[in-house]
């Protein structure tokens, strides 16, 4: 006597359950119930990096020139919008400028005390 084959019921692929694979919670919910030593979180790659090595005098100089562009940027911005948004840029292109005022004058101070 030969039996036909049964076949088995096809399962649906669980996409959702395939995205949690690599994420970072579902390795925090295995590592809890299932591990006795949790695992390190893996830590993000940064997308920018500052040397260590850098000066404060440096990074000041380099916050500067930062500081100008943006608020190159948010000028550029301003007038190509027209009355709240115009406003709107034309407040943060202030703000920039302010915030490089501050650093211009960090700058100074050391200068001063060198020379006093």
């Amino acid at each position: 006597m030969t039996t036909s084959p049964q076949l088995l019921p096809e399962i649906p692929v669980n996409d959702e359950f395939n995205d949690m694979l690599g994420s970072s919670a579902a390795q925090r919910a295995l590592d809890y119930y299932l591990k006795e030593n949790v695992s390190a979180p893996v830590a993000p790659a940064a997308l920018f990096a500052i040397d260590p090595g850098l000066s404060q005098e440096e990074a000041l100089v380099h916050t500067s020139d930062l500081l100008r562009s943006a608020a190159a940027t948010a000028y550029e911005s301003a007038n190509s919008h027209q009355g709240n948004q115009r406003d709107l840029a034309f407040s943060v292109v202030y703000l920039i400028d302010m915030a490089k005022a501050m650093v211009e004058r960090s700058l100074q101070a050391p200068a001063a005390q060198a020379n006093g």
